[in-house]
């Protein structure tokens, strides 16, 4: 018996899928049978997991900086090229650095933070809005932000604040539009078993520093690609109509 496909007929934009909750995220969408543009800064990641997606030309590869407007207009431009319309919008990208007090951040790194993770909100709805707005279809953004976002950390300040600008957004955004039926809600994923982790420890990758990390989690475990995947692929079905401005912990209790 063939898989019944949630997102059927779905297209949709995921950016930063070319790596860590991303890949989840588009493997997932394609599983319930969507189509999807996988939008990475890294072009030869993008193209090796659109490649690998199966039926073949299920998912195309487009290279792109999230924060630039440029890029999201071609985002799009390539999804009503190549699937005939654009459905869902998952804002996955984002940049972290290496934890350390809040006076000792960089100003480049607080730049770059505020860049990927909420600029990114910023173009993705300037540019994507006025589209579903002229053909009348509704739409579908969902946001991936952190657990810094509802539980601030030391450390992590300015990334926790980008974070936290990225749900307000989505918020703000949801209650704007939601007349015309374009819906926005946000994943608050706890740290995952990605590139990111060194970052977050703030020092190597090792089983001590992962330890006291892994104590906050209740559940015991990181995240996974998945995890963020299948609550995305909810979001984005015909199941959550009638949810927006909803904020999604996945986050083994650490927020309890």
């Amino acid at each position: 018996m063939s898989h019944p496909g949630r997102l059927e007929g779905k297209v949709a934009i995921v950016t930063g899928g070319g790596a860590g909750f991303g890949v989840g995220i588009v493997e997932k969408f394609i599983f319930e049978g969507a189509k999807v543009v996988v939008l990475d800064i890294n072009k030869q990641q993008a193209e090796e997991v659109a490649a690998r997606m199966q039926p073949q030309g299920s998912a195309i590869a487009i290279q792109g900086d999230v924060s630039l407007e440029k890029d999201w207009r071609a985002a799009l431009d390539l999804a009503v090229r190549k699937f005939g319309k654009l459905d869902v919008v998952v804002n996955n990208a984002g940049v972290v650095y290496k934890a350390c007090p809040s006076i000792e951040t960089s100003e480049a790194d607080h730049d770059r933070v505020m860049k990927v993770n909420l600029k990114s909100i910023y173009w993705s709805s300037n540019v994507i809005i006025p589209y579903f707005l002229k053909n009348q279809i509704g739409g579908l953004f969902i946001n991936i932000s952190s657990m810094a976002s509802p539980r601030p950390r030391p450390n992590l300040v300015w990334y926790g604040a980008s974070k936290g600008g990225v749900t307000n957004a989505t918020k703000g955004l949801a209650i704007e539009w939601a007349s015309r039926n374009i819906r926005f809600n946000v994943i608050h994923p706890v740290a995952g078993e990605t590139n990111m982790v060194p970052f977050f420890l703030g020092g190597p990758d090792s089983p001590e520093a992962r330890k006291g990390m892994m104590s906050t989690i209740p559940i015991g475990r990181f995240a996974v690609p998945a995890d963020i995947g299948n609550a995305a692929a909810f979001l984005a079905s015909d199941e959550a109509s009638m949810i927006t401005g909803a904020s999604l912990d996945v986050d083994g209790g650490r927020g309890i």
